[in-house]
């Protein structure tokens, strides 16, 4: 029965609510709100960020250097009197434009590099402002003794840190990445949020070339780094599955020594690569094997020594992560017996999200984004959600390189190998029309824009159907999806 609760999420950053459903009996419930909770963030004098900056100051008075900031902010539209604005600058916006309009809204001093002509206002120069902020994130997370946990991997990575806040949270407050401050500017952003209310950090972190996920460790200093896995994700950026687990074991050749690693074992790359440069205390997990290794019961139901666990949604790809979420309790000391009859968990828009319109028709909503390893995942999930028909609606996926074309077609074959009841494809490009191509036996039709999919698909549905929407961000499946459930809500 769906929930009474307004559901909140995210498309293409604007906010839209919607209905949201229970899974069927069996299934935890998982709950998606706002954040609207009131976070304290760094807070410091303008002598000690003078100090961890190295920074010079200017139109500034003694007094005024010892006042207390409560916090470092780099967009204006959410700036607090009080704060300190801190201007990016990128190849594409100039922070450095909204100075005068920081210190109009009672920011107490701004920090900028030494390209911008200041004049009166009270300022901290650096040479480069977002090294500036990365070392104050460093600087203000090491004044906490919490664990913190690190997650990276190609694919899983949402989801994975999501899992694991649920299970820290039932022992106490944790500190999370939100949406997708996942990079070189969003970590600073996660770790400045820290406060003295927080018992545990879980820090996501992305990458998109070698050295980056290097960068961010120095930066988030984990104390327990996990990694879900090497794929195919971004292969068109660093050339190789080899390539991609070196970017990704950095995480582990940066982490302090003391720390502990949580490794994959079904991940065979994955551990190879992560012993050559790591060789600290190391809790693997995986259905082949491992220090914790699972069995899936069904697609709701995880069993790990006798002892079976709830699952928040289903899919064996879900089951995996949460035996990485398990692998940190068991760091931590946390007793599995507490967990399982599920945990809470808190899934962005686009991810996991199931929704149930009138008829029994079942929508699964996976269009966040689609490396090739989460596009199988995704099809096997529905190919064992009980319903009348089976039907996925897809669209490319993206930065493959020259794989792509193979990797498309291999998305075809698992179409095919599932015997799903039928495909729709959104073609946008010839990796589109890859996927259809390559699908014998099961009824498959093409569109050419969003609104010829959504009509088509108002057409299609029948009664009983489960319908997975999954592709590359950049496709818009999102937005047939929203357009869908406001039609049929």
């Amino acid at each position: 029965m769906p929930l009474k609760d307004k559901v909140y999420s995210r498309i293409h950053l604007l906010h839209r609510f919607m209905k949201k459903c229970e899974y069927p009996i069996g299934f935890k419930i998982f709950k998606i709100r706002k954040n609207t909770g009131t976070i304290m963030p760094c807070s410091a004098n303008l002598n000690q960020l003078i100090d961890v900056l190295d920074a010079k100051c200017a139109n500034l008075s003694a007094v005024a250097l010892t006042q207390l900031s409560c916090g470092i902010q780099t967009d204006t539209r959410n700036l607090k009197p009080g704060e300190v604005f801190l201007a990016l600058r990128g190849d594409k916006f100039d922070g450095h434009r909204f100075v005068p309009t920081a210190i109009a809204k009672g920011a107490i001093a701004a920090i900028i590099d030494f390209e911008y002509q200041y004049g009166d206002m009270p300022v901290l120069q650096v040479a480069n402002t977002l090294e500036a902020y990365q070392r104050l994130a460093r600087w203000w997370r090491n004044r906490f003794s919490i664990p913190v946990i690190g997650v990276t991997g190609s694919v899983g990575k949402t989801t994975t840190k999501e899992l694991i806040a649920g299970v820290l949270a039932t022992q106490g407050t944790v500190h999370k990445t939100h949406a997708n401050f996942n990079n070189e500017i969003g970590v600073p952003k996660t770790l400045l949020e820290l406060d003295a209310g927080h018992d545990y950090a879980v820090v996501e972190m992305a990458m998109r070339g070698l050295g980056q996920i290097a960068e961010l460790t120095e930066i988030v200093h984990p104390t327990i780094g996990v990694i879900t896995n090497v794929g195919t994700a971004h292969i068109e950026l660093l050339g190789s599955e080899g390539a991609i687990a070196t970017a990704k074991c950095e995480l582990l050749a940066q982490m302090p020594g003391d720390g502990v690693a949580i490794l994959n074992y079904d991940n065979p790359l994955l551990m190879e690569t992560a012993g050559q440069v790591w060789q600290g205390k190391v809790l693997s997990f995986g259905f082949n094997g491992g220090d914790i290794q699972g069995k899936l019961i069904d697609i709701q139901t995880l069993e790990i020594e006798g002892m079976r666990f709830d699952l928040p949604m289903p899919g064996s790809h879900i089951a995996a992560n949460y035996m990485a979420a398990l692998a940190v309790a068991k760091v931590l000391g946390i007793d599995w017996g507490s967990l399982q009859t599920g945990v809470v968990v808190d899934m962005p828009g686009g991810r996991s999200q199931r929704f149930e319109l009138p008829n029994d028709v079942v929508v699964l909503d996976e269009t966040y984004n689609a490396a090739p390893e989460a596009m199988v995942a995704s099809l096997n999930l529905l190919a064992h959600t009980p319903g009348t028909r089976r039907i996925a609606v897809l669209g490319a996926m993206k930065e493959l390189g020259e794989q792509s074309h193979q990797l498309h077609q291999q998305v075809g074959k698992t179409v095919q190998d599932l015997q799903l009841d039928g495909l729709l494809v959104l073609v946008d490009c010839e990796d589109a029309a890859t996927i259809a191509r390559n699908v014998a036996g099961i009824p498959t039709e093409c569109f050419n824009s969003h609104v010829e999919l959504l009509d088509g698909l108002k057409e299609y549905i029948q009664p009983g159907d489960r319908i997975l929407f999954k592709a590359a961000h950049s496709v818009g499946l999102d937005k047939v999806v929203s357009q869908l459930l406001e039609d049929y809500t």
